[in-house]
């Protein structure tokens, strides 16, 4: 595309690096999580081995930076990242795509480096708009989470990606709690410590449906995620709707200290990160200078993902 070639002279007459937004989906089973780790097979370091792979004069270290750092057997459908290119390497992409955009090239040839089976796909990739931050633009993550209970038919082609339970579990009860947690709070009851980390979160959506083959789905939005907490929120709902956990405990836990051992932490196959929402484009810079701010006020090193 013209504007990407324009772009790509511009940042390069000016010194700087070319800054590219990676659309990502991923089937979390054999992962270590996201994030690169020794001696581990993770999305972040398979990923940006096929980048060494493709420009072989990229500089150490990490390449990637995500939107949400997904924890070890997590899937995903909507994973952002963005990754900061030289000039030249974008340019060259393009013509060694021939016809092809440097855009669409990088997509097809991440691909043929990954393989046609691979269970990490990059799906879209565009140059980024001035100011966007993968993690720090962000305005909001939405996870799904399929839990299946003792009425719902065992589908082995769905045991990855959908948890169980070994009780029956009743879709009002769940609604009614999860409805509870929805807004801004203190969620250190449904979180695992991190020192230094924030665990106030604004929680914007939390419902659950049931699907014509018993498969409880819930759809959990919020402006970010601490370390298992959307795990620990459904665990609290299956306890509700199994009669575990009574609904007039529920709000007490908001004023928990620490992660309570009232409810389990579910199984992490059962999550996926559907969605990233971002502001308009010409926000992206407010938006990321913004969640830095917070952050630096509040001494935070928090993951704005789930683990």
């Amino acid at each position: 595309m013209p504007g990407e070639t324009v772009a790509a002279r511009d940042a390069d007459a000016n010194g700087g690096p070319v800054r590219v937004r990676v659309d990502i989906a991923y089937d979390g089973t054999a992962f270590s999580g996201w994030a690169a780790q020794p001696r581990l097979r993770t999305v972040q370091g398979v990923l940006e081995e096929a980048l060494r792979i493709l420009y072989r004069d990229l500089p150490a270290g990490p390449l990637l930076t995500v939107a949400g750092r997904t924890d070890a057997g997590v899937h995903a459908l909507g994973q952002v990242a963005h990754l900061d290119l030289p000039a030249e390497a974008w340019e060259r992409t393009a013509r060694r795509g021939g016809r092809e955009d440097a855009a669409n090239a990088l997509v097809r040839r991440l691909g043929g480096v990954l393989g046609a089976d691979s269970d990490v796909v990059v799906t879209d990739v565009a140059l980024a708009p001035p100011g966007f931050d993968a993690r720090f633009s962000a305005l909001w993550r939405r996870y799904e989470y399929r839990l299946a209970d003792l009425d719902a038919p065992t589908n082995p082609l769905e045991r990855h990606r959908t948890a169980q339970v070994r009780q029956r579990l009743d879709l009002d009860a769940m609604n009614e709690a999860a409805a509870l947690l929805v807004g801004l709070h203190d969620f250190a009851g449904f979180c695992k410590p991190r020192a230094h980390a924030t665990t106030i979160r604004t929680l914007q959506e939390f419902a659950w449906t049931r699907d014509e083959r018993g498969v409880f789905t819930a759809r959990v939005r919020a402006d970010a995620f601490c370390h298992s907490m959307v795990r620990s929120l459904v665990g609290m709902c299956a306890a509700a709707g199994a009669g575990r956990l009574e609904l007039g405990r529920v709000a007490e836990l908001l004023h928990a200290s620490e992660r309570s051992n009232a409810f389990p932490v579910l199984a992490a196959r059962g999550l996926t990160l559907l969605e990233i929402g971002y502001p308009e484009a010409e926000r992206f810079a407010v938006r990321a200078e913004q969640t830095r701010a917070r952050r630096h006020l509040t001494l935070v090193e928090a993951e704005p993902g789930e683990g």
